[in-house]
């Protein structure tokens, strides 16, 4: 008889580029992803907060390095994916939400989030395949979406359509890299206690509100995608692409 072997779970050997790294999912995402093996290169608009992870994993004998980066600015991004070397696995994290109903949805904001979390994750990602592709790299992209790209929500449109549209780019683009071995998947989280949602948390109605919406009854630690991000990156996963994994509590159960 043959028995099967359990994958590996470890991304040594493995380089991986994290976007909107520091704070939140992406500083989960790195600290993840570090632990598992890669040398991850952290980006976001925060120095500070990218050189306290950078410490803390240093201590921890983890290999990481960091830069402050706009994503949304092209010309920085491209001069960075040219001076480092490939990438083996890419978190496309940084992201935003502006709260509004469709009426009073002031356009400049809008044209803000789809900038940030549409237009930017297909350039960057555009900019770090070729670079695959031209070194042989058989890859791991993993795009942050969300329980949003799923289901909709009140005062919730803008998000809503950038969170269906990385849905969509996900498929797409898993299906057009997937005969080169560049696999693409999507983490769809429900509200994970973070300094984004933070503020709309305080809102005691609105947590209820939220509460009510998942089965577990609870709402997502940061800690609650660590293991799913390591998953999506490592051999574990090979024959996954074009998914969306929700980690949601059971919210789009329902």
């Amino acid at each position: 008889m043959n028995f099967p072997e359990t994958p590996s779970f470890s991304l040594k050997n493995k380089r991986a580029l994290v976007t909107g790294a520091g704070r939140g999912i992406g500083l989960g995402a790195s600290i993840a992803l570090a632990s598992a093996g890669a040398d991850v290169m952290m980006v976001s608009r925060t120095a500070k907060e990218l050189e306290e992870i950078y410490n803390h994993l240093k201590k921890l004998g983890h290999k990481s390095s960091y830069k402050s980066l706009d994503v949304t600015n092209q010309n920085d991004v491209s001069k960075l994916i040219d001076d480092e070397d490939c990438f083996d696995i890419l978190v496309n994290n940084a992201g935003t939400n502006i709260p509004s109903s469709l009426v009073d949805t002031n356009i400049n904001d809008f044209d803000y989030v789809m900038s940030l979390n549409v237009k930017s994750v297909i350039s960057l990602t555009q900019t770090v395949v070729k670079k695959m592709i031209s070194n042989n790299i058989k890859g791991s992209i993993i795009n942050v979406s969300s329980q949003m790209g799923h289901v909709g929500g009140p005062n919730r449109t803008t998000y809503c359509s950038t969170k269906f549209a990385i849905e969509g780019f996900t498929k797409s683009l898993a299906i057009e890299l997937a005969p080169i071995g560049i696999r693409v998947n999507s983490i769809c989280p429900t509200f994970i206690k973070t300094p984004m949602t933070e503020p709309f948390l305080k809102d005691d109605e609105f947590k209820k509100q939220v509460l009510s919406m998942i089965p577990l009854g609870r709402l997502g630690e940061i800690s609650d995608l660590m293991g799913p991000f390591v998953f999506l990156a490592s051999d574990a996963s090979s024959l996954m692409t074009g998914s969306s994994v929700l980690v949601d509590g059971g919210w789009t159960s329902r």
